[in-house]
């Protein structure tokens, strides 16, 4: 099939196309600006927001106008201040602007294509809400596209603007559903340059792990595992300790074919004697995701009130928001304040809110940040009674297991610790995980956990881990010298990398602004079964422009700095023409939202 159609970010030839259409549109056509006598049509932004073009062949079809929140400001503060409309505040809200179609494309596909791509643009990048400006006697069309009116109106030279909003996965949802059968054409038909893919994942949410892909997930050409480095997810690089392989295959014909103990008594008393613990404070599952979705389900509604880290693990913002449909706010960890939790300002915010529940990831992830365990057990303590915390522990043992407050959970009605038996034991495969709560909370989940929730390989292995504490204490210690000699070597490849550590079993590279975004230089490392992980999805404070790295043994890390190395090589030379774009709404006469 030919594709014709194409969807690109501007380059700078498509950038005089843009200011020449705008000054048809938006100056002689609508009378919004008086005409200049260049023919040409520039603002403020021009320079620092982005825009995506869709072209068939040599002819420039249309065009819009994406402003990220990082850039500091909007189109909009040209005319409403922050404090008239606080949504500009918003660290999760991209701007959309000026989608405009050539005059003989109007009716052509042209406006929702440019419209999906903006969304897909936009949710690439972390973005959770969208502002625009639609012309008010188009408001009906804007509002079947699922945009909703703020109740501000701004006038600009002829022409009245009513001020929009909505979340990104409303209006991809309402995007899809209205234009449906037009999508699922384009999607074969359309040359899509843009850096992300052109349909989000079914569920929504974007998961590591694309490395499987390379390997097959159909488990025909295992044997590929050896060639693919597979850096995008958390999974150790050490493999689990000897007494985990002896269980593993001293009998496994018997361990696949044998029901496991109903309850996972065994694996409970074991936790509970590695740990000194109360065995009534535990509940297992079959991953820390089994427990969240377990948990979550029974505890919260569409009415819940949830406090996310920001950076934060993508798993609980798709749980809350997408699967539960919870209000959830954002506490954002700032890359200048080194990614860490301020206490103060967490109490403060927590206090002056009512807030359902509380997540904290500890050591974050993405950010690699721990938070020391007497700072947030002061928070904790001063937090409204109502408020109850999940606090993640998926990889304490990389900082230290006296840091836990797994202790606290076992008493506290108001707190849970869930620790993923995966990363810091080597057994994701396994998919092994417990949390601890106050008894009460603990048998209501329990009692809402079917029979056999972990496997018989899976109950093998993970007390066989326990039972080796040594083993894992010095692989952790490895780690670190891996992570550090890894943190350099990538460092030592541009001097215009900021490579930050943290203390777990990962490390980020943040590259320069104006250069390849993290998408593309994730993409370019897959040629080299090099596998990374994009982490601009999670959250606009990374701006496209970070990648997460596992740390891998000294072969694999090698070939890590290789890739990267070579992916910056091939890239540079066109990063003039890299980054993609965002969010707008349709357009079937000119262009209606400025």
């Amino acid at each position: 099939m030919r594709r014709d159609l194409q969807v690109r970010v501007a380059t700078p030839e498509d950038l005089e196309w843009v200011h020449e259409l705008r000054h048809r549109v938006y100056a002689r056509e609508l009378g919004q600006h008086g005409p200049d006598p260049s023919g040409r049509l520039r603002d403020g932004l021009d320079g620092d927001n982005v825009y995506l073009v869709a072209a068939r062949g040599a002819d420039r079809v249309g065009f819009v106008s994406l402003t990220p929140p990082w850039l500091g400001r909007y189109g909009l503060d040209k005319y409403l201040t922050r404090d008239e409309l606080p949504l500009l505040n918003d660290s999760g809200l991209f701007e959309v602007r000026i989608l405009t179609v050539e005059p003989r494309w109007r009716a052509s596909a042209a406006a929702p294509l440019l419209m999906y791509a903006a969304l897909r643009w936009i949710a690439s990048r972390g973005g959770r809400q969208v502002v625009a400006m639609g012309r008010t006697e188009l408001l009906d069309m804007y509002l079947a596209a699922g945009l909703r009116p703020v109740g501000r109106t701004v006038r600009s030279g002829a022409v009245t603007f009513e001020v929009l909003t909505g979340s990104v996965a409303e209006l991809t949802r309402a995007t899809m559903e209205r234009y449906r059968t037009t999508l699922e054409r384009l999607r074969s038909a359309v040359d899509w340059r843009l850096d992300m893919p052109f349909a989000p994942r079914p569920d929504g949410c974007e998961h590591g792990g694309a490395s499987f892909t390379a390997i097959g997930t159909d488990f025909r050409s295992l044997g590929r595992r050896r060639e693919v480095v597979a850096a995008d997810v958390l999974d150790a690089w050490f493999p689990p300790a000897p007494g985990v392989r002896a269980a593993l295959t001293e009998d496994p014909g018997w361990a696949a074919r044998t029901s496991p103990p109903t309850g996972a008594e065994g694996l409970l008393a074991e936790i509970a004697a590695s740990r000194g613990l109360p065995e009534e404070t535990l509940a297992v599952g079959a991953g820390s995701s089994d427990l969240i979705f377990r948990a979550f389900g029974r505890w919260l509604t569409p009415e819940s009130r949830v406090l996310l880290m920001d950076p934060g693990y993508g798993e609980y913002a798709h749980v809350t928001e997408r699967v539960i449909g919870c209000r959830v706010d954002r506490f954002r960890l700032r890359r200048e304040d080194g990614w860490r939790i301020d206490p103060a300002r967490l109490a403060a915010v927590v206090g002056a809110e009512h807030y359902d529940l509380v997540v904290v990831v500890n050591p974050n992830n993405p950010t690699g940040r721990h938070a020391p365990a007497a700072e947030l057990r002061a928070v904790i303590a001063a937090a409204p009674a109502r408020t109850r915390w999940w606090i993640d522990e998926a990889y304490l043992g990389y900082v230290d297991l006296g840091e836990s407050l797994a202790g606290l959970a076992a008493t506290d009605p108001r707190v849970v610790v869930c620790t993923s038996l995966s990363k810091m034991y080597a057994l994701s495969g396994m998919r092994a995980a417990y949390l601890v709560a106050e008894p009460v909370t603990a048998a209501q989940l329990r009692r809402w956990t079917p029979p056999w929730p972990v496997s018989l390989p899976a109950q093998l292995a993970a007390v066989a881990a326990l039972r080796d504490p040594a083993y894992y204490s010095d692989r952790w210690l490895r780690t670190h010298e891996l992570r550090r000699r890894l943190a350099a070597d990538l460092a030592g490849v541009d001097g215009t990398l900021v490579v930050e550590e943290g203390v777990a079993n990962f490390l980020s590279v943040t590259l320069p602004p104006g250069g390849p975004s993290a998408a593309q230089v994730v993409n370019e490392c897959r040629t080299l079964d090099v596998y990374l992980r994009d982490l601009s999805p999670l959250s606009p404070e990374y701006e496209g422009r970070t990648v997460r790295v596992a740390v891998r043994d000294t072969a694999e890390n090698a070939r890590i700095v290789a890739a990267f190395r070579a992916a910056l090589d091939v890239l540079r030379p066109r990063a003039s023409a890299s980054p993609p774009a965002s969010l707008p709404e349709p357009v079937p006469a000119a262009g209606s939202a400025r």
